[in-house]
């Protein structure tokens, strides 16, 4: 991909992510959360200029430490997310204030790297910060497939198709 088309990607990805976090939303422990992530780290890691050649040692350094970043952003990201089950036993999540906070010390430690290999005139690539977003975005959704787990008792299933509906009472022969 172009560097604009990866701009606009991570652009595209962070929006979303960012404000649906701060909407309530179902979580469905059945769908396969792994995939978006998965999908952003493989078209990540196929762009050729992830690490630069001449300044190997250090980029693959920032590498590192932006992964490291994005992971430890996930799991904060994660364990600052409300959690609640609704009477239905639907689970649902929101992003709290602290998740802000995590946030914002996620992009600040993020630019802080960029500033780091810029200093030292590593040539980064949009690639490593959609790496290290694919990093975030698996750990959070693992963290609270985990943790939502624990929410429902194990002999409670989730609520199935037609549970809503009310049934008409038979009236009993006099």
């Amino acid at each position: 991909m172009s560097g604009l088309v990866d701009v606009l990607v991570i652009t595209a990805v962070a929006g979303l992510v960012i404000t649906r976090q701060f909407r309530a939303s179902r979580i469905d422990t059945d769908r396969r959360w792994w995939v978006l992530p998965v999908v952003l780290g493989i078209v990540a890691l196929r762009e050729p200029g992830i690490i630069d050649a001449h300044h190997h040692t250090a980029s693959v350094l920032l590498l590192a430490a932006g992964i490291l970043v994005g992971l430890v952003t996930g799991a904060g990201w994660a364990r600052t997310t409300r959690i609640w089950v609704e009477a239905d036993g639907a689970v649902w999540s929101r992003g709290s204030r602290a998740s802000v906070a995590v946030w914002v010390a996620g992009i600040v430690l993020r630019a802080g790297l960029f500033g780091v290999g810029a200093a030292l005139g590593v040539r980064q690539d949009s690639s490593a910060l959609l790496v290290a977003l694919a990093a975030t975005l698996l750990v959070r959704s693992g963290v609270l497939a985990w943790r939502v787990q624990g929410t429902r008792p194990a002999g409670m299933p989730g609520p199935a198709y037609g549970d809503a509906v009310s049934r008409p009472t038979r009236k009993e022969p006099a």
